[in-house]
């Protein structure tokens, strides 16, 4: 796949159910402040995502609204009406049934929410059976199958049934059967919505260490806010079929498009998506030359700030932003947290809230962060 081309490329798609879906979408088409096609159902309109190679991009929205219709598309499990589809640059909206199970087979993998598992097979025989049906000879299949098992926790089960597993185990199994395929492009449905709380969180953390060593480009289907803002690089938000809002979780937690959006990032925790870079000032008299004698801690202009908030609370010293040169860019203090947390929260045209009236409507804990930060 080409690294210089987004990995994914979705372009005025389009996907309709009916009896006569290309001509409701023509309708569509000539009159773009229609709400619907008579007799049709809509499912997704006119969505335009470019997506970066090695990057996590998650689309959210309520159910029903066009979420795993749009994964289905991307993979052409579902045919889409209208629009295009480039994968690396390469046009698949096209494409016929062979050249479909090649794309299938070296470049997208699927997450599938449920598992998928078939029960009468060994663990390592599930994660091998992609392989088995591209022809692998079985020696080859069961040995990298079983690498894959060993690279998301599951050394030595190989031989097990699923049956035996826990939820957790089993939605590892799934995710050690897409990446034995070591295609470029994962596809997950709501991977980790059966799961506990616990689990789930677990899942999270262990999919964001397999991704900082595979670099997989990955979409990632959800309806938790949580889970969108701790794992995704890039956020789309959809309703009603259509492109709401994308953007990086910052953009999205603190300037929502519409009160649809606000509604549905209101319970993130803001301190899963709040860089340092975000909160720093700039400080012309604090020069290279003083703060490395000073007792401050070195961070970069992208590690979250979350991690620093008792240091901050506790006036043990500020912390030096620096740039990957090493030079300094900011400080950030317990100061400059609150202003850009009171800045960013603020509707345009109005005053900073009050940390009390803040920490309703920007994020969970955030009143309570903010006071310590001072």
């Amino acid at each position: 796949m080409d690294a210089s081309k987004p990995a994914i490329e979705i372009k005025g798609l389009y996907k309709l159910y009916g009896h006569s879906p290309q001509t409701a979408l023509d309708t569509l088409r000539d009159d773009p402040s229609a709400t619907g096609a008579p007799g049709h159902f809509v499912a997704l309109r006119n969505i335009n995502l470019s997506i970066e190679p090695g990057k996590i991009c998650v689309i959210m929205g309520l159910s029903g609204s066009g979420k795993s219709t749009l994964l289905r598309c991307i993979n052409r499990l579902v045919d889409p009406t209208g629009g295009r589809i480039l994968i690396g640059g390469r046009e698949i909206t096209g494409a016929g049934k062979k050249e479909l199970r090649q794309i299938r087979s070296n470049s997208i993998g699927m997450v599938f929410q449920h598992f998928a598992l078939l029960p009468h097979m060994s663990v390592v025989d599930n994660v091998a059976f992609g392989l088995r049906i591209a022809g692998m000879p079985r020696k080859e299949r069961r040995a990298k199958a079983s690498k894959a098992l060993e690279l998301v926790g599951l050394k030595d089960l190989d031989n097990r049934k699923p049956s035996s597993l826990s939820g957790g185990m089993r939605q590892r199994v799934g995710l050690a059967r897409a990446l034995v395929m070591d295609t470029p492009i994962l596809l997950m449905d709501e991977p980790f919505s059966a799961l506990d709380p616990l689990i789930r969180e677990e899942m999270q953390q262990e999919l964001l260490r397999l991704q900082a060593t595979l670099n997989k480009t990955i979409v990632f289907v959800t309806h938790d806010p949580n889970e969108a803002a701790t794992l995704g690089d890039r956020i789309a938000i959809l309703l009603k079929g259509e492109v709401v809002q994308e953007g990086s979780p910052m953009d999205i937690v603190l300037s929502p498009a519409n009160d649809y959006v606000r509604n549905f990032v209101k319970g993130i925790d803001v301190f899963k998506v709040l860089t340092a870079g975000q909160v720093m000032e700039a400080d012309a008299g604090f020069q290279a030359a003083e703060w490395k004698k000073q007792d401050v801690v070195k961070v970069g202009a992208d590690d979250l700030i979350a991690p620093y908030l008792d240091r901050l609370s506790s006036n043990s010293g500020p912390l030096a932003v620096v740039r990957n040169d090493g030079s300094f860019a900011g400080l950030v203090t317990g100061a400059s947290l609150l202003k850009a947390l009171a800045a960013n929260i603020s509707p345009p045209n109005r005053k900073p809230q009050s940390a009390a009236v803040a920490g309703t409507s920007g994020g969970k804990g955030m009143a309570e962060a903010m006071q310590r930060a001072v």
